[in-house]
């Protein structure tokens, strides 16, 4: 499963030549990613994720520029790596026909009131495999049937 976040384009967004900046995609991929961790909890009495977590690594890759339009662009995510105390999250930031731009990060959930990284819990693994997919065609539904056989 993939998560998709809308992401309105801002004139604050754009560079001198009118082109979305570099930075900026970096705070459209956050965006999304706390839109993402943040639908495990509300409702729910749910304490995941709340305690805070930290970007340990981006990687990005630019693929085509982006101009200033009023339709919004969508960022699709999705989990490639759980880790026990760390996940790697996979965006595209697109729209219906073109990708521009593919990145990656690894978040660390974090105790900021012991001031460390912390194991990702049972419950928040649970919400992960859902939206877990390695890139090798291996969904949540292919790895639990890997783990059980």
């Amino acid at each position: 499963m993939r998560h998709l976040y809308s992401c309105p384009l801002r004139w604050s967004d754009m560079d001198a030549f009118g082109h979305v900046n570099n930075v900026v995609f970096i705070r459209y991929l956050e965006e999304a990613r706390i839109d993402f961790m943040w639908r495990l909890a509300p409702g729910e009495g749910s304490a995941s994720f709340s305690g805070g977590s930290v970007v340990a690594r981006h990687e990005i890759d630019y693929v085509r520029p982006l101009v200033h339009r009023h339709a919004p662009v969508t960022v699709e995510s999705w989990v490639t790596k759980i880790g026990a105390a760390s996940m790697t999250i996979a965006y595209e930031i697109k729209d219906e026909d073109t990708v521009y731009v593919r990145a990656s990060t690894v978040v660390v959930p974090y105790d900021f009131a012991q001031q460390r990284p912390r194991r990702i819990t049972a419950e928040e693994k649970s919400f992960l495999r859902e939206y877990l997919d390695d890139g090798a065609g291996n969904d949540a539904k292919q790895q639990e049937g890997a783990v059980a056989a």
